[in-house]
């Protein structure tokens, strides 16, 4: 019993350090004469490259369903993922975003509207359209900006949050103060998908077979001229793309390249692009992240996610799921007989 809870106590603090060394720009590892230990760095990461493995936003709701349905069998009664993933609907009050982006929740969520003039959600089936109404708004504003700057008819939205946030049954590590959305990279048709399409047709990937470079053959000017768009909006805090994207903006962009820092490698985004808001004005027990480091992230610290190591991590043993306590006091409120 005593390791067990000195090993989930490792564990907790690997990824906070994780988390921290990411948002500075920087791979976690040890630190030997100044110098990032890159093998460390990848063992530290085990865990998150498993994780991204257990759900995609590509996956179709037939796929979705059979996870949803093996992690539940598996889940202890109090499991946080259960107990958030099961909420049909919000809860009341005020909008509060609670805790931090991958420990958290959700107080008085808005759903975003399935379909707008220049947007469609997909995967509606999951329910995952909710979000802080500061998140709605961005979303709706991007979207609507969208056709001058992508010449799209506008965008397919992934997911945001669940309805009173919190860890996701598959999928996310994040995602879990109404603050995170994916926006697919694939632009939203003029015809429009059906109820059924929404739930089958995969995302496009833009990322070449070779891990190395973006697809020319489905990486276009319009890719970047949207993530630089979204990226120079003052909320945003981060996007997280997959490596070799940001290798195409690093080549690509000339010299007013200060919007960049704010693009981060990350698994897992070959299809689309993670937008992550700062904590709006008014939400106190909301945990920002550190800002990113100086620099447009395009030297060495981009170098590492082209090793072996980080191309193809080995994943670990998975983790012991977060329960109830391990979130904010105040998210014990949110699913109290949801």
């Amino acid at each position: 019993m005593v390791k067990s809870k000195l090993l989930e106590k490792l564990r907790f603090r690997t990824l906070e350090r994780r988390a921290g060394a990411v948002a500075h720009g920087r791979p976690y590892g040890a630190r030997r004469g100044g110098r990032v230990t890159h093998r460390a760095a990848a063992i530290g990461l085990m865990t998150l490259a498993l994780l991204a493995r257990t759900g995609q936003a590509q996956d179709n709701a037939r796929e979705e369903a059979a996870r949803r349905e093996a992690v539940l069998a598996h889940l202890p009664q109090d499991a946080a993922k259960r107990l958030f993933g099961l909420a049909a609907a919000p809860a009341p009050g005020p909008a509060q975003a609670i805790g931090a982006y991958a420990r958290g929740c959700l107080a008085g969520a808005v759903a975003l509207p399935s379909d707008g003039p220049s947007w469609q959600i997909m995967r509606l089936s999951r329910n995952r359209a909710w979000g802080h109404p500061a998140l709605i708004a961005f979303v709706e504003r991007i979207a609507r900006d969208s056709p001058a700057v992508t010449g799209w008819p506008g965008l397919l939205i992934g997911d945001l949050g669940q309805p009173r946030g919190g860890p996701m049954l598959t999928g996310h590590e994040s995602h879990q103060i109404g603050l995170d959305a994916d926006i697919w990279l694939t632009p939203m048709l003029a015809s429009r998908f059906s109820a059924t399409q929404r739930e089958e047709v995969s995302a496009t990937n833009v990322v070449a077979p070779t891990r190395l470079d973006v697809d020319p053959t489905r990486w276009t000017p319009q890719h970047a001229r949207l993530l630089e768009a979204v990226a120079r909006q003052p909320e945003v805090a981060r996007i997280f793309v997959n490596p070799a994207i940001k290798r195409a903006l690093c080549r690509e962009t000339g010299a007013d390249r200060g919007w960049l820092a704010k693009i981060r490698p990350w698994w897992g985004h070959d299809y689309h692009f993670h937008v992550r808001l700062a904590c709006p004005a008014g939400n106190p027990e909301c945990r920002d992240q550190p800002r990113p480091a100086a620099g447009d992230g395009c030297g060495a610290e981009l170098d590492w996610w082209f090793t072996p190591e980080a191309l193809y991590p080995k994943p670990g043993p998975p983790g012991k799921p977060l329960r109830l306590s391990d979130l904010p006091p105040a998210c014990a409120g949110l699913v109290a007989g949801r």
